[in-house]
Parts: C-alpha cells; structure tokens; sequence
C-alpha cells in the first residue's frame, strides 16, 4: 500500500461511520497545503468540456476505495447541476493493470455503470478471486452477459494501453500518488483527509470556488 494513504486514513474506520461534521460543508475552512494542494501541472481529464470536473482517481484494487465508494455516490448527488464526475482508473502497479483495463472494457461494453460498485463488493467483500484479466473478464460475461472473447479484446486493446497510458502521465502531473484521490479542474488534489466526509466537503468547496471563477 502506498505511502500517503498509510498517513491519510489513520484512524478512518473509528471516524468514517460517525462523523458529526455538519452536512453543509461548503463554507469549512480547508487550507491550501494541508487538506489540498495545487497540482503539479494542471491539466483537465476533458479538456473540451467547459464544465467544472470532479475525478475521482481510484482503482479496483484499493480497498479504501471500496470503502469509499458509497460516499463517492453521494458525492455525485450533492454537486451542483452541471459538474461533471468523472472516474480515472489508477495503474500504479502491476497488480492494478488489470483493474483498468477491465473498467475500459467495462465502459467500451456498456456495463460500466451497472458493475462498478459490484466489482468493489466482490473483491472486497465476497472476496472472489479477482485478479487477473482472464478471471475479470469470467466475472463480467457471469454477471452481466457479455462476451468473454469480446471483453479480452477491449482489456487487451491498443486503445486500452493507449488510454492507461495517457491516465498514467495525467496522473503523475497532478501528484497523485495514493487512491482514491479526488481532482477538480485538473487544478487541485485532495491531500491530507482525515475522512471521507471531509473528503467530500473539500470536493464541494473546491467545486464552489472554480464555479465562483476560482475566488
């Protein structure tokens, strides 16, 4: 496991369940340097959409992932209309490679939506064995039907490696390097969090700055 999330989630599952943070944490006095950071090279996932952009970098492999999945739906729901979630697969490791090429194959095969917070609960909850891109792929033509020589041929493609790389490259300019980490506007990271609330409250409070033109 990596460094940074060894520091950022000490204690997590004693506050993750109780926090008594308030719900509106829009006006909370997060600190530049502390709960986030400027990115090292600000560069937006979409670049072409004009919308204020919310990523989650993440990968199936994490379990603090898993767990914050839930809060990641809700995350979605409170943002204001017309922000845009994106979700951008972390490979850090080998381990996590197939991880995702499976959510590109996922996406390309139209099953991304229904299957990614399954994929989390069988890994880390059903404890299936979810490991390589073969067995990945057996799980997604089980579960939702579609074809196992069709799914491997998406996982394996030149566009999949393409797309992991370019992520890869994103990735490392923004700092990133423990999941999940939140981005917006390719501009700022989540850095020191001590919870998942508050790591949705920095999400909305950096989304209501870009929104305010960056005030």
């Amino acid at each position: 496991m990596f460094k940074r999330l060894s520091l950022l989630f000490v204690g997590l599952a004693l506050t993750a369940a109780c926090s008594a943070r308030p719900a509106d944490t829009a006006a909370a006095p997060y600190t530049d340097g502390q709960q986030y950071v400027a990115t090292s090279t600000p560069q937006r996932l979409d670049p072409k959409d004009g919308k204020v952009e919310v990523v989650e970098v993440f990968s199936y492999g994490c379990i603090h992932c898993a767990h914050y999945e839930p809060k990641a739906e809700q995350l979605q729901k409170e943002l204001p209309k017309g922000v845009a979630f994106r979700l951008l697969p972390a490979a850090f490791n080998d381990a996590w490679l197939p991880y995702a090429q499976a959510y590109y194959a996922a996406k390309k095969l139209n099953v991304l939506d229904k299957s990614h917070a399954a994929l989390f609960k069988a890994i880390h909850e059903d404890h299936y064995p979810l490991r390589t891109i073969d067995e990945l792929a057996d799980w997604y033509a089980k579960g939702y039907g579609v074809d196992k020589n069709a799914f491997l041929a998406a996982a394996n493609s030149d566009a999949t490696k393409q797309q992991i790389d370019r992520d890869t490259k994103l990735i490392q300019g923004w700092g990133v390097d423990g999941t999940p980490t939140i981005v917006v506007d390719g501009k700022y990271r989540s850095a020191s969090i001590k919870d998942f609330d508050e790591l949705n409250g920095v999400a909305k409070y950096l989304v209501d700055r870009e929104l305010k033109g960056g005030k």
